[in-house]
């Protein structure tokens, strides 16, 4: 009887194996070499964003002047190498960018500016923007030589924000709108939002507690304001992601339609041990508690996200 049992268990075990070889090969027949390599993080022959280029603020309704400041200082964080000698600093983190350059043997690198900053405090627009008045936002901006960012206040609601996306990055051609002195220039634009009030659990984390998953208790904000640090890791991904992948045929991984760039293809991530729920481990400021992982200009200190390592193509974390 007993052997009976082991004989039947036997072939029970041979034939769930036998179904489980059979559907792991059909699953590679039908998944073509084309397919796989979609998931691979990769370079995709394109141009990347080289030269000299100025960031133009765009701040469109009501931001406190302390506010602009958090996201001005970061700019110039990033501009300027001997801001801070405090370390790990921001100006380190985007030195972590000149990879995906040497990595395509570019002469070439890129260099960034803090340009103008023109304040929409009246709402131009109205304050229920599709994605097409964000690219005419993105104009007010000079357009040669120049990302145009975009920053919507927190009462402003834009189409997919909070549903689908935090921000967004694309380029425009100014011959579709306007040529500067008689020239055609094609220049980068951003578009991040003011999560505070609509979605910071999606757009804030890991400030605010998340929508969804393991609520463990948020971390101070460095600068004290949920919204705006919320907005700083949201920009600075965007910025690696226009660098790298500024026309849409650069670096990333997946389909173009929908890609996973320099920061986004490590979500959720901002330091060492991080796995979902959790960022990482940080520093942490004695005197506010906050936690950060980036030095920046005037005292300030930020949260940055991982970025892709070209050549390992792993998340790499400042911390």
């Amino acid at each position: 009887m007993a052997s009976f049992s082991c004989t039947n268990l036997l072939i029970k075990l041979t034939l769930f194996l036998s179904l489980l070889y059979i559907t792991l090969a059909a699953r590679q027949l039908t998944e073509s070499p084309q397919n796989q390599q979609e998931f691979l993080f990769q370079y995709h022959k394109g141009s990347l964003l080289t030269g000299k280029i100025s960031i133009n603020l765009i701040w469109y309704g009501n931001f406190k002047p302390s506010q602009r400041a958090i996201l001005s200082d970061f700019i110039t964080s990033l501009c300027s190498p001997k801001i801070t000698t405090n370390q790990p600093s921001v100006t380190t983190w985007w030195k972590a960018i000149d990879k995906y350059y040497h990595a395509i043997n570019s002469n070439s690198l890129l260099s960034l500016s803090l340009g103008t900053q023109i304040l929409d405090e009246k709402y131009s627009l109205g304050k229920s923007l599709t994605s097409h008045q964000i690219q005419r936002l993105a104009t007010k901006g000079y357009q040669k030589n120049a990302i145009n960012v975009v920053l919507t206040a927190s009462d402003v609601v834009v189409d997919g924000f909070c549903s689908s996306r935090c921000g967004t990055h694309g380029s425009l051609s100014s011959s579709k709108i306007a040529p500067v002195k008689g020239k055609n220039y094609k220049f980068a634009y951003i578009w991040v939002g003011n999560s505070e009030t609509q979605c910071p659990g999606q757009c804030a984390w890991p400030f605010h507690q998340p929508i969804y998953g393991p609520q463990a208790q948020p971390l101070v904000a460095p600068n004290n304001d949920v919204g705006l640090d919320g907005m700083v890791i949201n920009l600075a991904s965007m910025l690696a992601a226009t660098a790298t992948n500024p026309f849409g045929n650069g670096y990333y991984q997946g389909p173009a339609s929908a890609p996973l760039e320099a920061a986004s293809a490590c979500t959720g991530i901002y330091g060492s041990g991080a796995y979902p729920g959790y960022p990482g481990g940080l520093l942490v400021d004695l005197a506010t508690g906050a936690s950060y992982n980036a030095h920046g200009a005037n005292g300030r200190k930020y949260l940055l996200p991982a970025l892709v390592d070209p050549s390992t193509s792993s998340c790499s974390t400042l911390v």
